[in-house]
């Protein structure tokens, strides 16, 4: 992909550094100098020895997120580079931030989101320590609420174990580190519409993934940050959009899998207690079923007769309860239909009434549940995925 029209502020004229670390942003004046102290204060304390940077790849951001940025004092570099205006999405500022770590000839790149509260200085370390070890990838750990990263937990999660043997817990957490060649290889490959937006996550981790790069696994603690409740409607879209199509134009990749990767681990061994978040249930079960009467049609075309029948039962006599056997036959279906048919941004659109049911189904039978229950659930649900992946591939024969 090539760089985009972009503006650049570099104060201190740095052309190379060995470290940076990225924080994209959106109107996120509130937190970013909290994350940039955080970020100095651990390159400083570990890092001394190298040349460092840390980059704000910023859309354009009207709330004084720049200013925010370029001031606080720090004894790190900083270089602050945005989008032009009218031009969002996070993953147009991935491929600013891409584009600059190869220019400045870096070692290794860590990423951490503007909104995170939770960030100490060791989340550098944690980060770089497996990029300087030799891997190429490294997702994160958390402890996080169990209703927190919802599309991680019920979708994102379960596929890439499914159908590709990765256990990777956040494949889209947000907080990454990388090698300068992977970011080169995520620039060559092929980049949607949403992969330029909440896309751009999921594309690293999938893409990291079929191009047979070295990954690994950091702890960080616990993840604290806003919840992403008020964006879950293009969040949505675009993460699953994404999926989807790298899903369906690899399939020559994952068809043949048979075997579990084990994934390495680095980083903080031991986590805080998640954040409690409050869920408006609710508001979910309405949406829900109001987006299942919309799209009844759409979701009837490509779910199997059986599984259709189960769930119009279900949402007919309010009695919504998606458990994890079902799920997995959902989501296969719809992965199916949507490289064997031309509904693809409707079967999208019709998917999340049922992701909404399988949230408010989980929900319901988690209440009173420890977080490491929950935990376990989640994990279980992945397993199904596994298990049964024939399920879906018996459907290519």
């Amino acid at each position: 992909m090539q760089s985009i029209k972009n503006k650049i502020i570099n104060p201190n004229k740095i052309i190379q550094a060995d470290l940076v670390v990225g924080i994209p942003s959106y109107n996120e004046a509130d937190n970013i100098a909290n994350v940039v102290k955080q970020i100095d204060k651990g390159l400083v304390k570990n890092f001394s020895k190298h040349s460092a940077v840390i980059i704000n790849v910023d859309n354009n951001s009207a709330d004084g997120t720049r200013e925010a940025f370029l001031n606080v004092k720090t004894k790190t570099p900083k270089i602050y580079i945005s989008t032009l205006p009218g031009v969002v999405g996070k993953g147009n500022n991935f491929c600013n931030l891409f584009n600059q770590v190869l220019k400045l000839d870096s070692t290794a790149i860590a990423v951490i989101d503007a909104d995170i509260k939770s960030i100490t200085g060791d989340w550098v370390k944690w980060l770089f320590e497996p990029i300087l070890a030799g891997y190429d990838y490294a997702t994160p750990l958390y402890s996080r609420s169990e209703y927190d990263g919802s599309i991680t937990n019920h979708i994102c999660y379960p596929l890439i174990y499914g159908l590709l043997g990765y256990d990777i817990r956040q494949p889209i957490g947000g907080d990454f580190s990388f090698s300068p060649r992977l970011a080169e290889h995520w620039l060559k490959c092929k980049w949607h519409k949403t992969t330029r937006q909440y896309g751009i996550d999921i594309f690293m981790t999938m893409n990291a993934i079929l191009g047979g790069f070295k990954i690994a696994q950091v702890g960080l603690g616990a993840k604290i940050h806003k919840p992403s409740a008020p964006k879950l409607g293009p969040m949505f879209s675009q993460v699953v959009g994404t999926l989807f199509k790298d899903i369906c134009e690899n399939k020559e990749k994952w068809m043949d899998v048979d075997t579990k990767t084990k994934i390495p681990f680095f980083g903080k061994k031991e986590f805080d207690q998640p954040q409690t978040l409050s869920i408006d249930y609710k508001g979910m079960k309405t949406t829900s079923i109001f987006d299942f009467q919309s799209n009844e049609s759409v979701l009837k075309e490509f779910l199997s007769k059986d599984v259709f029948v189960e769930i119009k039962n279900m949402y007919d006599n309010d009695n919504i309860a998606i458990n994890d056997t079902l799920w997995h036959k959902i989501v296969y279906d719809a992965i199916y239909a949507y490289d064997k048919t031309d509904i693809n941004s409707s079967l999208i659109e019709a998917l999340r009434s049922l992701y909404f049911g399988r949230f408010i189904s989980f929900f319901r039978k988690t209440l009173e549940c420890s977080s490491e229950s929950c935990e376990k659930k989640i994990t279980n649900q992945a397993k199904i995925f596994w298990n049964d992946r024939n399920y879906f591939l018996d459907k290519y024969k």
